[in-house]
């Protein structure tokens, strides 16, 4: 008796989960040949997916909940799915090179996701990128909220300029990564002190930075700079977005689950000197920590012991290693300030991986890439890869042996083809 009740239940759970799992797909429209010509008057997030990719296969219960949650908050965008193997000339034309390929179409852009493939941060994506481009601050109350709901925000604050229409420019091209606002004078808070209207500003990490056009150079690529927090927890895929910044990064790499003082304490470090210092080295220097040393130590060629400080160039092919003991953030600011000054030019080192990595291999050489990214969940690091497919092979349809399933195995490095910003979004024109 009592088996064949756990039987009933076992069975009433698996109908309850298809009867679930059903419902949520069926907030997500499967597109054919007739998208093209009808999308135009909708907002569009489509997965662009091969029926044998295995990560599609991951993706696809994370898409069903996506397609329900936005269609439950009453989101006017439409959420879709492509089998861009049988749909590959409409693939193509969205310029869909690997699977999963995740893009917000509306209008005539198309708006490419390369986060974490989480349900939060795709729908976060959603919201930022379908919205207004430059959103209206018009009162301090809205500016507060915006302040308690955003690490990194970007704000103009002035009428119409020169000024003005590069940032609108700025924002058409980085949206996918941060939000952009307007603002009056007298909307921003007390504490912000302007030499010159009309300004742009960055408010991260409790306080803010103003633009400069004579320090900080071209604005597009200022603000791609200072999208980041101050202070992060490194992994791949954050190294990978930081290479198209040029800033240093430096990296106390320790072992997370090591209470000595020893791994604390070079943490700490960083952490002081990013906060402390953050007036004197934000232009140049991303600070931030990372777990373990098998990723950094693949990413250079070399054996880094643990725990570490590393200081990689994401404008070159160097890096710097410690040339001193750093017991205290004096001397972490001092060998910061030995690497601006050339002084420490002795300990460079060259990977030609890492520049493969930060600035990636041109497609025509390998027509199938498999890459890998580390990026975070709430149980901390995972690898997706993605698989980059020449436009013939999509056409043919047939997936090859090296194409198919490919998990990493130990000591492969998997290199992504780096993006830049303006790749994000593109201009489409059907």
């Amino acid at each position: 008796m009592a088996a064949g009740r756990r039987g009933a239940g076992l069975r009433l759970c698996a109908t309850v989960f298809l009867l679930d799992m059903a419902f949520c797909k069926g907030f997500v429209e499967d597109l054919d040949e007739s998208f093209k010509d009808n999308r135009k008057d909708d907002i569009w997030l489509v997965d662009f997916y091969a029926p044998w990719c295995g990560h599609c296969k991951k993706l696809e219960p994370i898409w069903n909940e996506v397609g329900l949650e936005m269609k439950s908050i009453g989101s006017p965008v439409k959420v879709g799915k492509m089998d861009a193997t049988s749909y590959s000339s409409i693939a193509s034309e969205f310029g869909v090179r690997g699977y999963p390929t995740i893009k917000l179409l509306k209008g005539d852009l198309a708006y490419n996701y390369r986060g974490p493939r989480t349900k939060d941060d795709i729908i976060e994506f959603a919201h930022r990128v379908s919205g207004a481009l430059i959103r209206p601050l018009p009162s301090q109350q809205m500016f507060e909220h915006v302040q308690k709901r955003h690490r990194v925000f970007f704000v103009y604050i002035g009428g119409e300029s020169p000024l003005k229409e590069k940032y609108i420019d700025a924002a058409s091209e980085l949206i996918v990564y941060t939000y952009f606002f307007s603002a009056s004078e007298e909307v921003v808070p007390e504490y912000v002190t302007l030499k010159e209207m009309p300004a742009v500003l960055v408010f991260k990490d409790e306080t803010y930075f103003v633009y400069d056009e004579y320090e900080d150079g071209d604005l597009s690529s200022w603000i791609n700079r200072e999208r980041f927090q101050n202070y992060l927890t490194m992994d791949g895929f954050l190294l990978y977005e930081l290479g198209d910044t040029g800033k240093l990064v430096a990296i106390a790499v320790i072992d997370e689950k090591n209470t000595s003082i020893e791994h604390t304490r070079l943490k700490s470090i960083i952490q002081e000197v990013a906060r402390d210092y953050r007036d004197q080295f934000h232009r140049d220097f991303q600070f931030g920590h990372m777990d373990g040393n098998d990723y950094i130590n693949t990413l250079l060629m070399d054996e880094l012991k643990v725990p570490t400080v590393v200081v990689l160039n994401t404008s070159n092919q160097q890096y710097f290693l410690l040339d001193r003991q750093i017991k205290n953030a004096e001397d972490m600011v001092q060998f910061i300030n030995n690497i601006l000054d050339g002084t420490v030019e002795s300990i460079f080192k060259s990977s030609p991986l890492m520049g493969c990595f930060l600035f990636g291999l041109p497609l025509g050489v390998i027509s199938i890439m498999c890459y890998g990214i580390y990026t975070a969940d709430t149980d901390g690091g995972y690898i997706e890869e993605r698989y980059e497919v020449s436009k013939s092979e999509i056409e043919s349809q047939e997936p090859t042996e090296e194409s198919k399933e490919q998990e990493p195995r130990s000591g492969d490095v998997l290199v992504p083809t780096v993006q830049g910003p303006k790749d994000v979004l593109e201009k489409k024109k059907d």
